[in-house]
């Protein structure tokens, strides 16, 4: 029977588990989702391969999920910038270009972006859309303390700003110039939906 380095079962589980997804990830920090199979995340978790599929039945949960447990994390830092910006829609919708574009800047994106094949594609598409909708709930409350009356669909086209300025990053333009042109951009859009 194998160690338990943990209080209980259930709290061993856990710890493999989040082992495995940190494996994963810094795996795909690289750039490269083919380079995530059972056989490199168990030998960076020093676990035996067949142990893999004990918490995750094939190579498109594990994607899915790596990219669905970073999700809160991504949620978190928006909020902590937002906060951090003050009252002013204006300096909120500032601070939630310029958080994601850190993201960005910091990698956390190449993780969603990985270079993937069809059917990975697909299963760290379905992560990040997830990721995506909960990153806007923060912009549509800026948007709404505005007066907007639409904030979803104009929440959705300032996200446009942040996508080209991240496919602009990914292409290597340089970062304070790329961020504070999408800031701009974004910050002068909202004047045609504020409302006196």
């Amino acid at each position: 029977m194998p160690k338990i380095h943990a209080a209980t079962v259930a709290d061993h589980r856990t710890q493999q588990r989040s082992a495995l997804l940190d494996a994963a990830r810094e795996l795909l920090a690289e750039g490269d989702a083919s380079k995530v199979t059972f056989a490199a995340v168990a030998r960076r978790t020093g676990l035996a391969r067949n142990s893999v599929y004990k918490y995750f039945p094939d190579r498109q949960h594990l994607l899915t999920e790596v990219v669905r447990e970073a999700a809160p994390r991504w949620t978190e830092r928006i909020h902590a910038a937002l906060a951090a910006a003050g009252d002013s829609p204006e300096e909120r919708v500032a601070a939630y270009v310029t958080a994601q574009l850190e993201m960005v800047r910091d990698g956390e994106h190449r993780i969603a972006r990985a270079t993937a094949d069809d059917q990975d594609a697909a299963a760290l598409r379905a992560g990040a859309d997830e990721a995506h909708r909960a990153l806007l709930d923060p912009l549509v409350g800026a948007l709404r303390d505005l007066g907007d009356d639409a904030p979803l669909i104009t929440a959705r086209l300032l996200q446009g700003f942040v996508n080209a300025a991240t496919s602009a990053l990914e292409g290597g333009a340089d970062y304070d110039v790329v961020n504070d042109r999408a800031v701009r951009l974004a910050v002068a859009a909202l004047g045609g939906v504020s409302h006196p």
